[in-house]
């Protein structure tokens, strides 16, 4: 390493892969995190991010003057596209961070940023690929002061984290959950936004010829209409404050109201083996929860005092605490108490309503 390197190249290449990959890693998670005791995954998401800029001014310094038009090869043009990836990534997260808005559609800037990342991580792990060094010889080629340095960046990205909140703050930034997303619509009925996930767009629902069924591990199947949505023997219909907290970058606060979950499964008598329990959507949409989280959940018909606009689920739809807004499954019809959780899901969440 000369006096002027910082770090190693090798080491630089390396660097960048890690911070992209452990971005890459908790933001996918953080998809699915909703419960405030998950907040570290966010934590470290900026945080890896942030440490990711100085590497890439490193990495661009170092490669400025191969970039000329006479010297451009086609590997290194993915390389600048790569840069070019990954500054719009931080720069789409930084300026979520901070109130900026996009005008594209029913996307958010949280969902280009979260474009962005995904397109990264194949480009960066591509570009080490070209020019591979095994960590072990990276290792060996580094020394203590190249281990100091790393350790630095680390702290450099988690104070600069900091700063940034504390940045917003003060600026008057809007206000955030630990995911990120921004209030939107909270106690104002059906006036919240709609998101649907991939291609669930039904035609509205008519009552009158829905039901929900109640299948499965069960002593006996139910099937209920809308005006018996509310087993009898059950204490009656049930109202929790929930936040829904959608990963396009939104959460609301509402009052739901509607039929506990758990007064079903007592109701059509869930076998003590049973451990799941899927939601299952008219798109052909289903989520399953675990038992014990499923009895607390809840089969929401209104919002605020409001009915469910078709929208927003209408007729039934999960409210599920602590979970992000893709697993709060709109337009129930059936629930079904199973042994173990149907992994076909992840596919179905994909491809329904394609039909």
């Amino acid at each position: 390493m000369s006096r002027r390197e910082i770090l190693p190249a090798a080491a630089v290449d390396w660097g960048i892969l890690v911070a992209v990959l452990a971005a890459l890693a908790t933001g996918l998670v953080g998809l699915v995190v909703g419960s405030p005791s998950g907040a570290w995954v966010f934590v470290l998401h900026g945080v890896a991010g942030l440490a990711l800029v100085p590497l890439l001014v490193l990495k661009l310094a170092r490669v400025a003057p191969r970039l000329r038009p006479g010297r451009l090869t086609a590997g290194r043009a993915v390389s600048v596209f790569l840069v070019v990836v990954a500054v719009a990534t931080l720069g789409t997260g930084v300026a979520w961070v901070h109130g900026a808005t996009v005008p594209l559609s029913f996307w958010r800037l949280l969902n280009v940023h979260i474009l962005f990342g995904l397109l990264l991580a194949p480009l960066a792990a591509w570009h080490l690929r070209s020019r591979w060094r095994s960590p072990s010889e990276v290792a060996r080629a580094s020394d203590r002061r190249t281990a100091l340095r790393y350790g630095g960046l680390l702290v450099a990205g988690a104070v600069t984290w900091r700063l940034q909140s504390a940045a917003n703050a003060v600026l008057g930034g809007p206000g955030r959950r630990f995911t990120g997303s921004r209030e939107d619509g909270s106690d104002a009925g059906n006036a919240f936004p709609v998101t649907s996930w991939v291609a669930d767009d039904p035609d509205p629902v008519d009552a009158d010829d829905w039901t929900l069924s109640v299948r499965g591990v069960v002593d006996r199947s139910l099937e209920l209409g809308y005006g018996g949505i509310v087993p009898e023997g059950s204490p009656g219909p049930t109202t929790e404050r929930a936040t829904l907290d959608c990963t396009s970058g939104w959460y609301a606060v509402h009052d739901w109201r509607g039929v506990r979950v758990g007064d079903l499964l007592d109701a059509a008598g869930a076998g003590e083996d049973a451990a799941w329990v899927q939601f299952r959507s008219v798109t052909g949409y289903r989520w399953s929860l675990p038992m014990e989280e499923a009895r607390d959940a809840l089969l929401a018909t209104h919002v605020d005092e409001e009915r469910l606009s078709h929208g927003h689920g209408y007729p039934l739809r999960l409210i599920a605490p602590g979970r992000r807004g893709f697993q709060w499954v709109k337009w129930v019809e059936s629930v079904e108490v199973r042994r173990s959780r149907e992994l076909g899901e992840w596919v179905a969440i994909f491809v329904s309503g394609f039909d």
